[in-house]
C-alpha cells in the first residue's frame, strides 16, 4: 500500500521516479566537470572540449579482439540518439520521451527510472513536435538535467530519480521542443532550443539556468531580430518570417577564455527563394562564441551565409590547441572542416574533403561563394552533393591527442532535389516541401558509408574505410590506440587509431544509433553502446532506400556494454 501511494503521489506530481537509490553519492563539483576522473564520463562528450576522447587503456590494441559482451539494456522505444553518463560506478542513461534511468554500470541492473506524465507526451506529440530523441543529459552537484519533447527542462535528484523541479521554457504548440540536452557550466544549466521552423512572433535561442533552481538568468536569441545588429541580413522580413537558427546540438566550453561555443543550424524553409532573403541571415549556421553568466554573444562565425540548401552547420565544437593558436574545429554537411580561433572567432583554415559539388572555399579566407547552378529555384531541379543527409550530420568526431587526427562518420550520399513553395501566415512555414531522388556519391565505390581519419596538422587524410550502409553513431577515440564506430548494418568496429587496421567487429543487435562512451566501473573498462534505429536525419530512409539488399533492421532500442574477460 505504501508502494502504490508513492507511485500515485509521483505520477500527480507530474512524473513518475521508481526504485532505489544510488549508494554514497558525493556530489559532481565544477572541478570535476571540468576535469572529470579518467573512468567517469560526466559530459556529453567527456570533457567540455568535445573530444570524445577516454585516457583509459585497459583495452588496447593488442587485447581488443577479445572484447565480449558484458550486459545489454533494453530501453523504451521511439527515436533515440542517446549519449549515457557514468559517475561512480552509476550509468545515467537517457531514452526516448524524456525517460531517464539510473544503471549499475558493471552489471546493468536498474536503480532508479524516471518518466514524464505519459499524457504531456501525448499533448507535445497532437501540437506536431517531432517526438522523443533526448540525445545528452547532464550532471551537477546533487542533480541529473534533461530537456524535454515539450520544450521543459527538468531536475532529477540523482540519488532517486524523484523530480527536485521543472521548468517551462517555450510552448510546445508553438513547435518548440528539445532533442538535445543541457550542459552545465559555472553553475548553470544551459540549453539550445529547437523546433524553430514554424512562422511565430518569436524566433530560436538558448537558455541558462540556475542549477539550484531552474530560474531563467538570460536567454539570447540565434536569430538577429529586425532594429538589432545584424537585422538588415533578413531583408525587410518581419520577425514572424525569421524562422530557424535551431541551437540543437549540445555545446562546448572554455574555462580559459570562459566561454560557451554552441552552433546553430541552417534558416527556414531551407531554400533562399522560397524565405524570400539573398541576405545572411544571421545567426544562422554560426558558431556562438557566450558568456556563460550572462548570455551575451561575445563573437560569432557565420560558415555558410545566406544557406540555401539545408547545409547545416549546427554540430559540435572540437577544442584543441594546434599550430601555436586556441582553436576550434567543427564540421558540417559540407564536409568542410573549419579552424577559428576560439578566442576571438578569427577564421585559421578551411579543409575540403572533396566530396560537395555546391560551393567553392577559400582554404586561407573561408570565404564562400555558391556555384550560380545550384542555387535552388522554386519548381527547378537542381542536382547536388551531398543529399540533404549531409556527409556529416550530428554523428560527432572524436579526437586523439596521441595521433593528432579527427575521427569522422560519414556518409556518401548526393541527391537531385526540386524545392517548393511555403504558405507565408503564422503557424504555417517549415523547412519546405523537397523531392528528392536520392544516389550514391560518385566517388563512394558504390558504398554509402565512410570512416575518415583527418590529420589536424597536415589537413591530410590518414586512412579510410568505407561500408555498404553509412557509419551511424559518434566517433570514440581511447588512450589505448583505438577508435570506435558503427554502422547501419549493425557492425561495431574497433579500429587501430593510426593505421586504420580493424582490430576488432561485432554485430550488434540493430542499427548502431548514438554516442559510444567508454568507462571504469568496479576496477574495470567498459566500451557501451546505444543501439536503435528512427533517431532522425534519414538515418533510416537513406539506406533503405540506396540499399534494399540489405534488411533494415527492427527499431528496438538498447545500449550493449563490452568488456574483457
Amino acid at each position: 500500500m505504501k508502494l502504490r501511494i508513492l507511485l500515485l503521489s509521483a505520477i500527480l506530481a507530474g512524473g513518475l521516479w521508481l526504485f532505489a537509490q544510488t549508494k554514497d553519492f558525493h556530489p559532481v563539483t565544477e572541478t570535476m566537470l571540468r576535469n572529470p576522473a579518467p573512468g567517469d564520463w560526466l559530459n556529453w562528450r567527456r570533457t567540455d572540449n568535445a573530444w570524445g576522447y577516454s585516457p583509459l587503456d585497459q583495452i588496447k590494441r593488442d587485447n581488443v579482439q577479445k572484447l565480449s559482451l558484458a550486459w545489454s539494456w533494453a530501453m523504451e522505444e521511439g527515436a533515440q540518439e542517446a549519449t549515457p553518463l557514468v559517475y561512480d560506478d552509476v550509468m545515467y542513461l537517457p531514452n526516448p520521451h524524456g525517460i531517464i534511468q539510473a544503471l549499475d554500470a558493471a552489471t546493468g541492473d536498474l536503480i532508479w527510472e524516471y518518466r514524464p506524465d505519459p499524457a504531456r507526451i501525448r499533448a507535445a506529440q497532437a501540437a506536431g513536435v517531432i517526438g522523443g530523441v533526448q540525445r545528452n543529459i547532464a550532471i551537477y552537484g546533487d542533480k541529473v538535467f534533461g530537456t524535454t519533447g515539450d520544450a521543459h527542462i527538468v531536475a532529477l535528484d540523482a540519488r532517486t530519480g524523484k523530480m527536485v523541479w521543472e521548468t517551462a521554457v517555450a510552448d510546445p504548440k508553438l513547435g518548440y521542443h528539445y532533442t538535445s540536452g543541457p550542459i552545465v557550466v559555472r553553475g548553470k544549466v544551459v540549453a539550445g532550443m529547437t523546433g524553430c521552423t514554424r512562422y511565430k512572433e518569436d524566433v530560436c535561442f538558448i537558455t541558462g539556468h540556475d542549477a539550484a533552481t531552474g530560474k531563467e538568468v538570460w536567454r539570447t536569441s540565434t536569430i538577429a531580430r529586425p532594429g538589432e545588429p545584424g537585422g538588415d541580413t533578413w531583408g525587410d522580413l518581419p520577425l514572424r518570417f525569421r524562422a530557424g537558427s535551431d541551437a540543437w546540438i549540445a555545446g562546448s566550453y572554455d574555462p580559459q577564455t570562459n566561454l560557451i561555443y554552441w552552433g546553430t543550424a541552417q534558416a527556414k524553409p531551407w531554400a533562399r527563394a522560397v524565405r524570400g532573403t539573398d541576405g545572411d541571415a544571421l545567426y544562422s549556421n554560426s558558431t556562438l562564441a557566450l558568456d556563460p553568466d550572462t548570455g551575451k554573444m561575445k563573437w560569432y562565425y557565420q560558415h555558410l551565409r545566406g544557406e540555401t540548401h539545408d547545409m547545416d552547420e549546427v554540430f559540435e565544437s572540437i577544442l584543441i590547441d594546434s599550430g601555436g593558436r586556441k582553436s576550434l574545429f567543427k564540421m558540417g554537411k559540407l564536409g568542410i572542416l573549419w579552424q577559428l580561433d576560439r578566442t576571438n572567432g578569427a577564421f585559421i583554415h578551411a579543409t575540403d574533403l572533396g566530396y560537395q559539388n555546391l560551393v567553392e572555399v577559400g582554404p586561407e579566407t573561408g570565404k564562400i561563394t555558391y556555384r550560380p547552378d545550384k542555387i535552388p529555384q522554386i519548381g527547378v531541379e537542381v542536382d547536388m552533393c551531398p543529399s540533404t543527409a549531409g556527409f556529416k550530420d550530428w554523428r560527432a568526431m572524436a579526437f586523439s591527442p596521441q595521433t593528432n587526427a579527427l575521427y569522422i562518420p560519414m556518409s556518401l550520399t548526393c541527391e537531385k532535389a526540386t524545392f517548393g513553395e511555403v504558405e507565408k501566415v503564422l503557424g504555417k512555414g517549415g523547412t519546405g516541401p523537397v523531392r528528392r531522388r536520392d544516389y550514391k556519391h560518385p566517388a563512394s565505390e558504390g558504398n554509402l558509408g565512410e570512416f575518415l581519419a583527418l590529420d589536424i596538422n597536415t589537413r591530410k587524410v590518414l586512412w579510410r574505410h568505407r561500408t555498404p550502409t553509412p557509419s551511424n553513431t559518434a566517433a570514440l577515440a581511447t588512450a589505448g590506440g583505438l577508435a570506435f564506430v558503427a554502422d547501419w548494418d549493425r557492425h561495431m568496429y574497433a579500429f587501430d587509431a593510426a593505421t586504420g587496421k580493424i582490430l576488432w567487429q561485432t554485430r550488434l543487435l540493430t542499427s548502431g544509433q548514438g554516442f559510444p562512451i567508454t568507462y571504469m566501473a568496479k576496477g574495470k573498462q567498459y566500451v557501451a553502446i546505444p543501439a536503435g534505429t528512427g533517431g532522425g536525419s534519414w538515418s533510416t530512409s537513406v539506406p533503405a532506400e540506396l540499399a534494399p539488399e540489405i534488411r533494415p533492421p527492427k527499431p528496438d532500442n538498447s545500449v550493449l556494454v563490452y568488456a574483457l574477460p
